[in-house]
């Protein structure tokens, strides 16, 4: 049984194609400086308020949090945000190279998130954990959405079609071609019966949004300890969601950037991959199906396909691709044991093109080893 609740949006009250800005974890703060130049109003005043401290600032710095507030407080009193006057769920849709994806909006239950309907299927980094929740925290506001799937609901599934043919609260072309499209569902009949729909499902996937749903999940266990007169419904036992149907998403590749072969030559390294993989130079810069592995090494791609005996057979979690990289590749063979505090591994957004692992790759003033494959769940 899943739990969600509407909630009181803050969201723009105009300008929304002005606000919209990328996740804060796709870009860098040089990047994010770029982007907001001369638009007070983006987002990533808030998401990334780095970019408005200097640029030799520590980002885990106490006056980059209290910047962040400062600024959404400040949106606030301006009116660039306005907050809606009763909890509503909302639909939103994404449209990208023709494809379109939609979901509901919800605040999903961090009970659901402990108790292990909410699924995951990879670790968080103990630093970016740890600075989502003190972000949390210190602007007392979850600021981007963890993007959750579900599965065979055709009652959710037509709520979302008939949602999504109303005239839309906001519709509008991002910067990087995505179309954005958010419907509002404020009729109690019809709230009643998305949480009808979903106390039907049991579980939940996070398909994106690991870092999001563990800091959100801290805040509220701090938060119930703090709290003598604690129900489990206070705001801080749910936290901003899309979820989507799992039929309409499209997984992106997420790719691992590794900064050194751990003392092996290349020649050592691809010795020892030949025994886990059937290795092929190609091309083709993007695996086509599980487990499958494509690798940029020294200027070249390569193709990695996983031998049987390696493909973690039955068991659900380690024929997973990054289960299969992890347990046979980046453990045992780079001495990457846990690559949530480990700072010789990276990772890297597919949404960004194989060409910025190429261009890393160039940039470097280290050899340095590039894995990327496309992230796959098997339940």
């Amino acid at each position: 049984m899943i739990t969600v609740k509407p909630f009181k949006a803050l969201r723009p009250a105009k300008d929304a194609q002005k606000i919209a800005s990328l996740p804060y974890d796709v870009i860098n703060s040089a990047e994010a400086r770029e982007m907001a130049a001369g638009n007070p109003i983006s987002f990533l005043h808030v998401d990334k308020p780095e970019i408005d401290l200097s640029e030799n600032i520590d980002l885990y710095d106490a006056s980059v949090y209290a910047k962040g507030r400062e600024n959404l407080d400040k949106f606030i009193k301006d009116g660039v945000l306005i907050s809606d006057d009763k909890a509503n769920f909302y639909v939103y849709a994404q449209k990208m190279n023709g494809r379109t994806q939609c979901g509901f909006v919800v605040g999903a239950s961090t009970e659901d998130y402990g108790a292990g309907r909410i699924k995951k299927h990879e670790f968080t980094r103990k630093d970016k954990e740890a600075d989502r929740t003190r972000h949390v925290n210190t602007l007392n506001a979850t600021t981007g959405p963890v993007f959750l799937a579900y599965k065979n609901s055709p009652s959710l599934n037509k709520i979302l079609a008939d949602a999504a043919n109303k005239k839309p609260l906001y519709d509008f072309v991002s910067g990087d071609g995505v179309g954005h499209s958010v419907w509002q569902i404020s009729n109690e009949q019809e709230i009643k019966e998305i949480e009808r729909a979903f106390e039907k499902i049991d579980a939940l996937y996070i398909a994106d949004g690991h870092h999001r749903a563990a800091s959100a999940f801290n805040v509220s266990k701090e938060r119930k300890a703090a709290n003598s007169n604690h129900t489990g419904t206070e705001s801080y036992n749910f936290f901003l969601s899309v979820v989507f149907p799992a039929e309409q998403l499209y997984i992106m590749d997420y790719n691992r950037v590794v900064k050194d072969l751990s003392g092996k030559t290349t020649e050592q390294f691809i010795s020892e991959l030949d025994k886990i993989f059937d290795i092929k130079e190609t091309s083709e810069k993007k695996p086509a199906k599980k487990n499958e592995f494509g690798m940029y090494l020294e200027g070249k791609w390569h193709r990695l396909t996983v031998k049987p005996q390696f493909n973690g057979g039955a068991d659900p979690i380690k024929s997973l691709d990054v289960s299969i990289l992890q347990d046979n590749v980046l453990g045992p063979l780079l001495n990457i044991i846990d690559p949530r505090t480990d700072k010789r591994i990276d990772f890297i957004g597919g949404i960004r093109g194989a060409s910025e692992l190429e261009n890393m790759s160039t940039n470097s003033a280290t050899p340095s080893l590039f894995l990327c494959f496309r992230l796959l769940w098997k339940t």
